[in-house]
C-alpha cells in the first residue's frame, strides 16, 4: 500500500506539471510543428544558446534547408553561412555530417531511439533524449541545466550537480515521474519550469510553481542556496591584433584552418599579440604588403565559453594584396561577404567599422 501511495503521489506531480504546461508553455516555432527534423535542428541550436537568440536563426535555416535531405545535399560553407552569428560552429558542422550519416545509414529517417541517436555526430545524452522523447515519444529523461536545478531544489541536494552520482539520482527521480503518454511534454514542461519559474540566479518565482508544495528548498526558505555549482575555471586570455585591410572598396579575408576554434570559417587577418601601429606596418612589410595608410581602430573583446580574445585593430589601405606570398588571402566585396562568406561574431566589432557602422568598444 505504501508503494501504491508513492506511485499515486508521483502521478499527481506529473499531472500538476502537465496541467501547468498546458496553460503556461512557451510558444516556440519548433513546438508548433515538432517533426523529427525540426526538433533535432532546434535542440542543436539551443545548445548553450538562449531561446530568443535561436528563433530567427531557426526560421532562416529552415527557409533555406527545409528538410533533412536538403541539409545533407548542402555544401558545408552554406550551412556555416546560415549559422553565422549563432556561435559554437562545431554544432552545425556536426549537424551536416549527421545528416549525411542519416541519409546513408538510416534511409533518410532519423533513428527513433536515444541509444541510436547518440551514434550520430554532435548528439550526446541530453540531445538524444530530447529528440527521442519529443519527436518519437520514448520514455526517457532529458537532463539539462534546468532539470538539474529543479531537482536540486526539490530534493535539497547539497552535492555538486556535476557529480555523476547526483546526475544519476536526478535521472531516477524524473524517470519515476514521467507519464507513459507524454514524455516529450513532461521534459519540455520541466525545461519551461526552469526557464521561467525556477530561475537560476534571481529569486525563483516559487508562488507560480506547480510543485511548490513538494519542494524541500521552498519548505526551508533556502531556494537560493541551490543548486551547488562548482566554480568555473578562469578563461584563457589571448591577445591579438586584427587587420581591416582594404584594397579599393574590397576587403581582405582568409579562411581559418578546418580544425579547432572557429574552424573552416572566414576571418579578418590577424596576428598574435597587441601591436603598435609601427609594429603592424612592419609586420605586413615583412609579408610583402606595402600599407599606403594605417589607422587605429581601437580595442575590442570577445568572450567564448572558456577563453577571451583581447584585440587591437587597425585599418590598412593597400593596392597590392595579390602580391602577398602564400595565397591564403581573399579580396572580396562586403556584398560578397554578406552573401557567401561566414565571418564569426568574434570579429563583429571590426566588421562594423569596415561597413562604416559603430566601431569597437575601447
Amino acid at each position: 500500500m505504501e508503494r501504491l501511495s508513492e506511485e499515486a503521489k508521483e502521478n499527481k506531480m506529473a499531472g500538476r506539471l502537465l496541467d501547468w504546461y498546458d496553460r503556461e508553455r512557451r510558444i516556440l516555432p519548433w513546438r508548433e510543428d515538432p517533426s523529427p527534423y525540426h526538433v533535432w535542428l532546434s535542440e542543436i541550436m539551443l545548445q548553450q544558446t538562449r531561446v530568443e537568440a535561436v528563433k530567427r536563426y531557426y526560421t532562416r535555416f529552415l527557409d533555406r534547408l527545409p528538410d533533412l535531405r536538403s541539409l545533407a545535399e548542402a555544401e558545408e560553407d552554406t550551412c556555416l553561412k546560415l549559422w553565422e552569428g549563432l556561435g559554437y560552429y562545431s554544432r552545425v558542422r556536426n549537424l551536416h555530417r549527421a545528416a549525411l550519416c542519416v541519409m546513408e545509414d538510416y534511409g533518410g529517417r532519423l533513428p527513433e531511439r536515444a541509444s541510436e541517436l547518440k551514434k550520430l555526430p554532435g548528439i550526446g545524452d541530453y540531445t538524444a533524449a530530447a529528440i527521442a522523447s519529443i519527436a518519437f515519444g520514448e520514455k526517457i529523461c532529458a537532463l539539462d541545466g534546468n532539470l538539474m536545478r529543479v531537482f536540486a531544489r526539490m530534493t535539497a541536494e547539497k552535492r555538486s550537480i556535476k557529480d555523476p552520482a547526483v546526475i544519476s539520482a536526478a535521472s531516477t527521480y524524473y524517470m519515476e515521474r514521467i507519464p507513459e503518454g507524454r514524455p516529450g511534454d513532461f521534459n519540455q514542461a520541466l525545461m519551461d519550469l526552469g526557464a521561467t519559474v525556477c530561475l537560476p540566479s534571481a529569486m525563483p518565482k516559487c508562488g507560480l510553481c506547480p510543485w511548490q508544495d513538494q519542494c524541500l528548498a521552498r519548505r526551508d526558505h533556502e531556494e537560493t542556496l541551490y543548486p551547488n555549482i562548482p566554480a568555473k575555471k578562469p578563461r584563457t586570455v589571448t591577445e591579438m591584433t586584427v587587420f581591416v585591410i582594404r584594397k579599393g572598396r574590397d576587403l581582405v579575408i582568409r579562411k581559418r584552418p578546418p580544425g579547432g576554434l572557429l574552424g573552416g570559417l572566414y576571418e579578418l587577418p590577424n596576428a598574435p599579440g597587441q601591436m603598435t601601429s609601427e609594429e603592424a606596418v612592419g609586420y605586413w612589410k615583412e609579408r610583402g604588403l606595402l600599407p599606403l595608410r594605417i589607422r587605429d581602430l581601437g580595442k575590442a573583446r570577445h568572450i567564448f565559453t572558456h577563453r577571451e580574445w583581447h584585440m587591437t585593430g587597425y585599418e590598412i589601405l593597400t593596392d597590392d594584396v595579390q602580391e602577398i606570398p602564400g595565397g591564403d588571402l581573399l579580396t572580396v566585396s562586403l556584398l560578397q561577404i554578406d552573401k557567401d562568406y561566414s565571418v564569426p561574431s568574434a570579429f563583429s566589432a571590426y566588421m562594423a567599422r569596415a561597413r562604416g557602422e559603430t566601431g569597437p568598444e575601447t
